[in-house]
């Protein structure tokens, strides 16, 4: 299937090119005046142009019995009869240019869409091929498919784990956030259980598996992948849906011509002026301006579709973490017991993190800087399983520790700490006694709430719903900032593809996520869009790829396609009423064939002028 679609692809780029070459040769054997036909016969000018429509005129003529034979009336359909035409009528200028535009806007078209191989290629890639199994007391590389259960396996310092497994020795994080669409780091100590595609911090660790690589958590995201492209719907273009009301009104008009007035020259007339530029040309134009407008704006258009389809779209499907959060766990709140200074208490675990990898400690530093906190030495520095991170600041014996951790330590400490919240969080014990406890959560986007709540008035979305594989509690919290009432919490990358795959289904739906464990969900939309550069798989996945992680920048797209749309429809409306209007009077006699090419041609000009205002920003993008 891959080769069938790479052939085609070169079959209309090199139609395009001979066409082209065609043509060019025409214009320079005319302007030259050479290549006249002494007998009056076929020119050596008009030959150039029949090679072109020859060549790529008969695939197309194929393509046109087989849409007869299916009721298929698209504009190509048009395109088709328009080169018999213009081939009959000797117009071979006008039949290489139909061809041209036919065979060049296909091979535009699939350059520019992305392909259903590239999204598992890429996921494929990202994985290792093999897997440091650990013998004895040395480490032999294996091939991934022979790492059998309860094997061994050590993972290097940023690898990305091969398997699914639990962790044996070692201690350092790792970033699951592609996978689970958590936020954070997740520290690993033996006994942790580790996700295969989580990538590895700056600690070697090793680890026993637990499943097969066949079995693992990320070629089961594959599979599902692969799943959610088989059964990705089909989206009608825009000029398919207007050619196949224009084509049977063209041809009607053509056979009421020549069946009322007994001359074929009267079908020619309107055939010719009936060639459906508007769709063929306009509305590729009006797409090319709105994806160069686009692109200026940080916003990659990876299928052209997307532009046709996302101001129809009425479900608005989020994923939680770097979409309508910043995606990074931030201090929110120092709870202290009564006779602490919150400052003073920063300071202290901010002088001890600055020594530690823990997934927090970075938040905890920003948050004391972000304070202007003078930092302190700290000596005796360990981090030994089940104790936190412990030193000697100022002459205090400071500890960081969880909640959990503390409880089973110092169980009477434990019971001094506030309720459990939402987010995360850890303790902090200067000489053994509670001495705060820091809460984390990964921050909503300040214009998160505005934006939401301009998406029914301003886009004319009925629903908004936000799905997250992360913990209840976090999306509740989310859901009620930003004012989002439809809500699915803990949800694996399968659950959203049959979630998105069912609303589908009954409507359109747009889809935006940022992490490998959306990229199902992003392909089985109507319209994915991917938010931010965190991940190649979620860009191969989506139709549009947000470079700037900004809401800002989903609201400009989302009036690039509607101005587009608009657009496309004034060109392509525009242009058939005219054409339309030209045909009438070729029916009736009172236009010859060579002033129907003429005219059309005029129209054609209109049509890709206005389509060309596309490409020309407005005053704002942006409406909340």
């Amino acid at each position: 299937m891959d080769a069938m679609r790479n052939l085609l692809k070169n079959k209309q780029l090199g139609i395009a090119c001979l066409a082209l070459t065609s043509i060019a040769t025409y214009l320079a054997m005319l302007l030259a005046g050479i290549g006249k036909s002494p007998n009056g016969g076929v020119s050596f000018r008009d030959a150039a142009l029949l090679v072109a429509l020859v060549l790529g005129g008969l695939p197309l003529l194929l393509d046109l019995l087989r849409q007869l034979v299916t009721r298929e009336f698209g504009s190509d359909l048009l395109a088709g009869i328009s080169i018999v035409t213009s081939v009959a009528l000797h117009e071979y200028l006008a039949g290489t240019i139909v061809v041209l535009m036919l065979s060049g806007g296909q091979a535009l078209e699939a350059f520019a869409v992305r392909k259903a191989s590239s999204v598992l290629e890429a996921l494929a890639k990202r994985m290792p091929s093999v897997a440091h199994s650990k013998i004895g007391s040395g480490v032999v590389d294996v091939p991934l498919a022979n790492v059998a259960v309860d094997d061994e396996v050590v993972i290097f310092p940023h690898e990305i784990s091969p398997v699914d497994g639990v962790v044996v020795d070692g201690h350092g994080v790792m970033d699951e956030s592609y996978l689970t669409g958590e936020p954070y780091q997740i520290t690993k100590t033996p006994g942790s259980d580790v996700l295969s595609g989580a990538i590895n911090g700056e600690s070697a660790l090793t680890i026993r598996a637990t499943k097969l690589a066949v079995d693992s958590r990320y070629t089961k995201i594959m599979e599902v992948m692969r799943s959610a492209e088989q059964k990705k719907p089909r989206l009608r273009r825009i000029a398919d849906q207007l050619g196949a009301y224009y084509t049977p009104i063209a041809v009607a008009i053509a056979l009421a011509a020549w069946g009322l007035s007994a001359q074929p020259v009267r079908f020619l007339a309107v055939m010719v002026v009936a060639t459906p530029c508007p769709l063929l040309i306009a509305i590729p134009v009006a797409i090319i301006s709105s994806i160069s407008l686009a692109a200026r704006r940080g916003i990659i258009i990876k299928d052209p579709s997307v532009l046709e389809k996302l101001d129809t779209c009425r479900v608005a499907i989020f994923d939680k973490t770097g979409t309508l959060t910043y995606g990074k766990a931030n201090l929110i709140e120092t709870v202290v017991p009564s006779g602490q200074l919150p400052d003073d208490v920063l300071t202290l675990a901010a002088s001890l993190e600055r020594y530690s990898k823990h997934p927090l400690s970075a938040s905890i530093l920003a948050a004391a800087a972000q304070k202007g906190l003078a930092l302190l030495d700290a000596s005796e520095i360990s981090e030994k399983p089940g104790e936190g991170l412990r030193g000697i600041i100022a002459g205090a014996n400071v500890q960081v520790i969880s909640r959990n951790k503390l409880a089973l330590a110092a169980p009477e400490q434990a019971s001094l700490l506030p309720p459990v919240g939402g987010g995360m969080e850890c303790v902090i014990l200067v000489d053994g006694k509670y001495a705060a406890l820091l809460r984390f959560r990964d921050e909503p986007r300040r214009d998160g709430a505005s934006f939401i709540h301009h998406l029914g008035p301003k886009h004319h979305f009925s629903r908004v719903m936000l799905v997250s594989g992360d913990r209840e509690s976090e999306v509740r919290f989310l859901a009620k900032t930003v004012g989002i009432t439809e809500i699915l919490f803990s949800q694996s990358p399968e659950q959203k593809l049959e979630l998105v795959r069912a609303e589908t289904k009954v409507g359109t739906t747009v889809f935006l996520g940022d992490g490998i464990n959306d990229a199902p969900a992003l392909t089985a939309a109507t319209v994915g869009i991917a938010f931010g550069q965190n991940s190649d798989i979620t860009s191969e996945a989506a139709g549009a790829v947000i470079m700037d992680s900004s809401l800002q920048k989903v609201d400009e797209l989302l009036h690039i396609s509607r101005r587009m749309r608009r657009i496309a429809l004034q060109s392509a409306f525009g242009g058939m009423g005219l054409s339309v209007l030209g045909m009438i009077f070729a029916a009736t006699g009172q236009l010859a064939p060579v002033t129907g090419a003429i005219l059309q041609e005029v129209i054609d000009v209109l049509a890709v002028l206005n389509a060309l205002r596309a490409a020309i920003p407005p005053k704002s993008l942006v409406d909340f």
